[in-house]
């Protein structure tokens, strides 16, 4: 594209995961030595021009969206040992293609100058996307759905903060008659929908909901009524730090608010627990998930990577080089959920959507800062009546909707939805892409 001139797309066509799919996996390059790797599977059970698209993005920071792939609600799941993989029945590519993309820089198969910020971040998904829809024209019509879990909570409202505003200066200087011979190869990006699963987005109001997740949950209390006073008497101090953070927004004054306030965890971490689940103990490393393991192992044969057309010869599902990066910047504590009221104006749908085993992004958080949301829905959301939501007659959570805002609260799942619940999951998306209330 001219419009992009240090952009170019390197696109392979790979027979893994589910040989049926059709599929594509490559590298978005950039002149300034920056390489995305994506891996992109079609719709099972729609029309190619009529299937939306999903964007879908994994946390960390510095996760591979590969772990959403491969253990969550890709085509496939990696079988136990890493060798090999086995067709998802509940993949999110039912009614819908979807690209998972491996960023910010240096995560996964992605490599280049680092990355430490989400904004940083949005800019680069803008121009893959761009690129995307130039180099595929027969999915020119498919409407754009960003999803993410954990860190996404970040990456989503700044991503789409990106994309959004790109859109409007766009139809504001095409409708002048402004745009270059270069420019008109651009589009407006069909943004529809964002969806925040189990997310970090609001600190200041979530880190207030840990005590409360830790004793005084659904499920039986992880620590003992001691531990979560003392989190509890912490809070103001971590407050008050997470509040000069959201006013300078810069390192000097979010970095020292990650640090006093992540100390509240201590306890937590500490008791064994899975912190992605209250239900059941932390198993080994690898984020207390073994499939991780399998993850890696699968994901650094020679011959998968061969077929992907990766560039880099070791995959680590998640890089401790970026998280410390993203952590060192201030970029943790920041105010994304700033983003979010923007977007609801103009009309794009917005889905927050836990978990309720979770601990590390727990819902009494998620919920706490949707309802705390100041935009013209606020007193109408606030208002609305928390329903029911059932999948095949069986309950399946408990859903509160006013105008283009949901929040789902997912029964018996923690921090993947997708990983403990996929047959709700998959129905909480097809519905969400229809269009179609939960409840």
């Amino acid at each position: 594209m001219e419009a992009l001139p240090s952009y170019q797309l390197r696109v392979k066509q790979p027979k893994l995961c589910d040989a049926n799919a059709t599929q594509y996996s490559g590298y978005l390059d950039t002149a300034e030595d920056r390489h995305f790797f994506f891996w992109f599977f079609e719709a099972r059970n729609a029309t190619r021009e009529e299937a939306p698209i999903i964007l879908w993005m994994n946390g960390g920071p510095g996760c591979s969206s590969f772990t959403g792939l491969l253990m969550e609600h890709g085509p496939c799941r990696v079988d136990e040992g890493g060798q090999s993989t086995s067709y998802n029945p509940h993949a999110w590519n039912d009614k819908a293609h979807i690209i998972f993309l491996d960023q910010p820089l240096n995560v996964g198969f992605s490599y280049g100058k680092d990355v430490i910020d989400s904004y940083s971040a949005g800019k680069d998904v803008y121009g893959f996307l761009q690129l995307f829809y130039h180099s595929f024209p027969e999915y020119a019509q498919s409407e754009l759905h960003m999803f993410a879990e954990s860190y996404g909570g970040h990456y989503v409202p700044a991503t789409a903060k990106v994309i959004h505003e790109a859109n409007v200066a766009f139809a504001e200087k095409k409708g002048l008659g402004q745009l270059s011979v270069a420019e008109l190869e651009k589009r407006v990006l069909p943004l529809t929908s964002i969806g925040i699963g189990n997310g970090l987005t609001d600190p200041l109001v979530q880190y207030e909901y840990y005590s409360q997740m830790a004793c005084n949950s659904t499920y039986p209390p992880v620590l003992d009524q001691a531990q979560c006073d003392k989190m509890d008497r912490s809070y103001p101090t971590c407050a008050r730090l997470i509040r000069a953070c959201y006013r300078w927004q810069n390192s000097l004054a979010c970095y020292p608010a990650e640090m006093y306030c992540n100390q509240m965890l201590m306890a937590y971490q500490q008791s064994g627990a899975n912190p992605y689940d209250v239900r059941i103990p932390c198993r080994g490393g690898n984020l207390c998930y073994p499939i991780m393991a399998d993850i890696d192992m699968y994901l650094n044969t020679p011959a998968v990577q061969q077929e992907l057309g990766s560039d880099v010869s070791k995959f680590e599902s998640c890089s401790q080089k970026v998280y410390t990066g993203f952590m060192l910047s201030g970029d943790w504590m920041k105010p994304y959920v700033r983003e979010v009221p923007p977007l609801l104006e103009a009309g794009i749908r917005v889905l927050i959507y836990a978990g309720d085993s979770d601990f590390i992004c727990n819902w009494y958080g998620n919920k706490a800062w949707a309802e705390a949301l100041e935009w013209s829905g606020q007193e109408g959301f606030a208002a609305a009546k928390d329903k029911e939501w059932s999948v095949n007659g069986k309950p399946a959570g408990q859903v509160r909707t006013h105008k283009n805002f949901s929040f789902l609260r997912v029964f018996e799942a923690g921090h993947m939805v997708p990983y403990d619940q996929p047959e709700n999951a998959l129905a909480m998306i097809n519905r969400w892409l229809a269009k179609k209330h939960f409840a």
